[in-house]
C-alpha cells in the first residue's frame, strides 16, 4: 500500500509517500517513494522542497495560500516526478497530531468521535492540533477514497503510572482541566525503542531503556518492558530538558515574578518562553547546537555555558531515570543533536560514568547520523546512537489501522 504521512505546521507542510505492506514491515523494506515540505504557506513566494526516490533534491516556487493549497501542490509534484499516476494510488494518510489527551492511547481512524476528541484537545495544543486538523480536512477532500489516521504524540505515554504523571496541584485542576504530564515526542521513542529490540534480536517488552531525543525540542523518555514509565516533557512541550528555543524546567514562582514584575502579558510570556528562551537565551548566538559548539570551540563563554547546562540537564534526567527503572540496558542518543552531536554525547556520558557508563571515544565521534553502538565492551550499560525514524512509524501505524478496519 501506499501511505501518504503529514505533518501540518502554522505555515508549512512536510510530507513523505511510503509503499509498505505486513511483509515489508517484517523484513525492513519499506520504500520512500518521495518525501518533502512546503514552506512559507501563506506568504510570498512558498516554496516546495522535495526528493522523489533515490533521485536529487529540488526545489521549486508553488501556489500555497492555505493548507489546502499547499497539499496540491505536493501531489502535482509527485505525479510530475512519476511518483504517482494518480492521487487514488495512496490508500492511507497518517496524520501527526501533536495532542491526543487521556483519550487515546494508540492511533486511531479518523471518525466523527475521533475527531471531537481531537477537538477537545486543542486548547492543550493550540499551537498544533488546529494546524494538524486543518491538514486533515484538505487532505481528505482531495483523498475522499483513502483511510486516515491520527497518530499522536503523546499515546505512547498514556502508560505512566499516577505518581509520574499527577503534579502538587488540586485535584479538581486535573479533573477539570486535564492538567497533568502528558510528554511528547512518543512515535520517535517508538520507532528507536522497537528498531533497537531489533537490532539486539530481542523485544521491546525485555529491555530497560532510556532514550535521549534531541533535536530542537528535546526530551527524555525511560522505558521498561516496552512502555513508558516516566519522561521529561510535561502539560506542554516547554517542560524538562533546554531546548533549541524552549526553557526546559522552570519554577512557576519565577514565571509569575517576572509577569508581575514587567507586566508583562500572557501572550508575550507565551513567545518568549516558546521562541526566545533555551539554547538562544544562554547562548545569545543560536538555537542550533552546530553554530554553538562552533563558537564555543572559538572561545565564547556563553556558548560554552550553554552546553554546560544543556548537558547537565540531560545527564541529570538520565541518572533520575536510571533509579526509576532500577538500572538500564541501554542509553540511546536521537534526534538531530542525539545523532550528530558526538562532542555533547561524550559531555553527557561522562557525567553518566558514576553509573557504569563507559564511553568509545572513537566510536562516538564515527557516528554520525548513522546506527551503531558507541559504548565501550564493559559499560555496564549499552550505548548506541540510532536516528529516529518518526514517518516510518506512522506509515505502519496507518497500515496497521486500514488492515484492522478491514478484518471487522
Amino acid at each position: 500500500m501506499n501511505i501518504f504521512v503529514l505533518n501540518c505546521g502554522s505555515s508549512s507542510v512536510k510530507f513523505q509517500l511510503i509503499e509498505t505492506s505486513p511483509e515489508q514491515i517484517a523484513s525492513g523494506s519499506e520504500r520512500v517513494l518521495a518525501h518533502g515540505d512546503v514552506e512559507r504557506i501563506g506568504q510570498t513566494d512558498p516554496l516546495l522542497s522535495g526528493c522523489a526516490g533515490s533521485g536529487p533534491g529540488q526545489t521549486c516556487k508553488v501556489r500555497a495560500e492555505n493548507h489546502a493549497a499547499a497539499l496540491n501542490a505536493a501531489f502535482e509534484w509527485m505525479m510530475a516526478q512519476g511518483v504517482l499516476r494518480h492521487v487514488q494510488e495512496i490508500h492511507g494518510v497518517g496524520h501527526r497530531v501533536v495532542h491526543g489527551g487521556e483519550f487515546f492511547n494508540q492511533s486511531a481512524v479518523i471518525d466523527e468521535v475521533t475527531l471531537m476528541r481531537i477537538r477537545v484537545c486543542n486548547d492543550l495544543a493550540p499551537l498544533h492540533n488546529p494546524k494538524n486538523l486543518e491538514g486533515y480536512a484538505a487532505s481528505r477532500e482531495r483523498l475522499p477514497h483513502a483511510v486516515h489516521v491520527a497518530v499522536f504524540d503523546t499515546a505512547f505515554h498514556q502508560t505512566l503510572p499516577p505518581r509520574a504523571y499527577l503534579f502538587g496541584l488540586p485535584w479538581a485542576w486535573y479533573e477539570g482541566a486535564h492538567m497533568r504530564r502528558y510528554g511528547f515526542h512518543g512515535t520517535s521513542y517508538r520507532y528507536v525503542m522497537s528498531r533497537f529490540a531489533e537490532l539486539r534480536g530481542s523485544s521491546p517488552e525485555a529491555l530497560k531503556l532510556i532514550i535521549c531525543h534531541l533535536g530542537n525540542g528535546c526530551s527524555i523518555c525511560a522505558i521498561k518492558h516496552g512502555k513508558s514509565v516516566d519522561t521529561s516533557m510535561g502539560f506542554t512541550p516547554l517542560d524538562g530538558l533546554v531546548m533549541g528555543t524552549r526553557p526546559g524546567d522552570l519554577d512557576a514562582g519565577a514565571l509569575l515574578y517576572v509577569l508581575k514584575l514587567f507586566a508583562m502579558s500572557l501572550e508575550s510570556a507565551e513567545k518568549i518562553l516558546s521562541e526566545q528562551s533555551g539554547l538562544m537565551a544562554l547562548s545569545g548566538v543560536s538555537a542550533d547546537m552546530r553554530e554553538i559548539t562552533k563558537a564555543a570551540a572559538e572561545g565564547n563563554t556563553r556558548c560554552r555555558t550553554a552546553i554546560d547546562v544543556f548537558c547537565y540537564r540531560v545527564a541529570k534526567y538520565a541518572g533520575a531515570y536510571w533509579t526509576v527503572l532500577g538500572g538500564a540496558d541501554a542509553l540511546i542518543f536521537t534526534g538531530g543533536i542525539g545523532a550528530n552531536a558526538a562532542v555533547i554525547r561524550s559531555e553527557i556520558c561522562r557525567q553518566l560514568g558514576v553509573l557504569g557508563v563507559e564511553l568509545d571515544a572513537e566510536a562516538n565521534s564515527a557516528a554520525s547520523g548513522t546506527e551503531t553502538e558507541i559504548s565501550r565492551a564493559n559499560s555496564r550499560a549499552s550505548v548506541w546512537v540510532i536516528p529516529t525514524d518518526e514517518e516510518r512509524m506512522i506509515a505502519r501505524d496507518t497500515l496497521r489501522c486500514i488492515l484492522n478496519s478491514k478484518s471487522v
